[in-house]
């Protein structure tokens, strides 16, 4: 009688992804955390003890720590890399997962300087937000591993991201909203901005680098450098403040907005237009200097909004006047040169951006 057996074998290295659990470990949940928290799903439910959950969960943090060295260098990991088989699109899964943040961590480092120092400081976030300081950490080092490749790359900050980071194109503008400000110094860290939230720094951010920056095509476009002659430009601007063209100026505004303000708003205009046209043509006629182009959001915020604020103008009245006060001064024979009717214009759309953006009632600054 024949009593061999035929066995079929078939070995694989093919890396297994828990999603749940890489959720969880991208979080900096410690395994024995990770245990707590799932005990009770999925797993028990498959007849699984806390033990073997447990193995399977420090099995599955042991893969992911080998993975970490090469999610720290995602455009390479296509090409390059034979220790994990992993499918292309589980793989980008990883790597948007691993490179996401919170507002809240990216918004606190808007403005400092990616340091060791800084880094140190991560306890405290921590403890504020209640974010785990191990997810603190990979973001801050992230988002300074990003800053430190793509800073002085000449083109497009987003599509060298993409291409060196392989990060979607929304994450990505996340990214280089951390590399524009930081890399051209924006004050960001003023107690009067503290009630922005990273988005709306990110809006801002984008609004500049779209209308601001050296947009040649060729090796020469690069969206990280301000177009200088542009700058230079808006200080010929400062013929709006010749007393009859404000007062023409003036006139023209007062015209559009009447019809679409309630009085009390409509009075303010009439009353502060001189000083409003003066803090935003004073705003825009230094820009050239890097020192005012730095404080741009803290001077948008004491030299504009705190005045309007104080006057009770709604996003909506501002919105009016902004449109108002751009579209009529284009009527001017003060800016019949189209170079600085172009130059008014450009300056214009980020500021109306910017402020409009800016501007939060009294419960959104809660």
């Amino acid at each position: 009688m024949d009593f061999s057996t035929t066995m079929e074998i078939f070995v694989s290295n093919y890396t297994l992804i828990d999603n749940e659990i890489y959720e969880l470990w991208v979080e900096g949940v410690s395994a024995i955390e990770a245990v707590c928290q799932l005990k009770g799903k999925a797993l028990l439910q498959q007849g699984s003890n806390v033990e073997m959950l447990q193995s399977e969960i420090e099995d599955h943090y042991r893969t992911y720590s080998l993975l970490e060295r090469l999610l720290h260098n995602p455009a390479k990991i296509k090409d390059h890399q034979l220790e994990f088989q992993i499918e292309p699109q589980i793989m980008s899964m990883l790597i948007q997962r691993y490179y996401k943040f919170d507002d809240a961590v990216y918004r606190d480092i808007l403005g400092k300087k990616l340091s060791t120092r800084n880094r140190k400081d991560l306890d405290d976030l921590s403890e504020r937000t209640g974010i785990n300081i191990l997810s603190c950490r990979r973001q801050f080092d992230n988002a300074k591993r990003v800053f430190k490749v793509v800073e002085e790359m000449p083109g497009l900050v987003v599509k060298n991201i993409i291409d060196n980071f392989a990060l979607d194109k929304e994450l990505a503008k996340s990214y280089a909203t951390v590399v524009f400000l930081g890399s051209l110094r924006f004050d960001c860290t003023k107690r009067k901005l503290q009630y922005l939230s990273f988005q709306d720094l990110s809006h801002c951010a984008h609004a500049i680098m779209a209308n601001w920056t050296c947009k040649e095509q060729g090796p020469e476009q690069d969206d990280t450098e301000f177009d200088r002659e542009f700058l230079l430009d808006l200080k010929d601007l400062r013929v709006m403040l010749d007393k009859d063209r404000e007062h023409k100026h003036f006139s023209l505004v007062c015209a559009k907005v009447k019809p679409q303000m309630l009085e009390k708003v409509f009075q303010d205009v009439e009353n502060n237009f001189k000083t409003y046209t003066r803090a935003i043509l004073g705003i825009s006629c230094g820009l050239h200097r890097s020192r005012e182009m730095r404080t741009l959001f803290i001077d948008m915020v004491e030299k504009c909004l705190e005045p309007w604020y104080a006057a009770h103008w709604s996003r909506a009245d501002l919105s009016i006047f902004l449109a108002a006060y751009t579209h009529s001064a284009l009527e001017m024979d003060a800016l019949r040169e189209a170079e600085l009717r172009q130059s008014w214009e450009r300056c214009m759309n980020v500021l109306s951006a910017c402020l409009t953006c800016l501007h939060k009632d009294k419960k959104e600054k809660k």
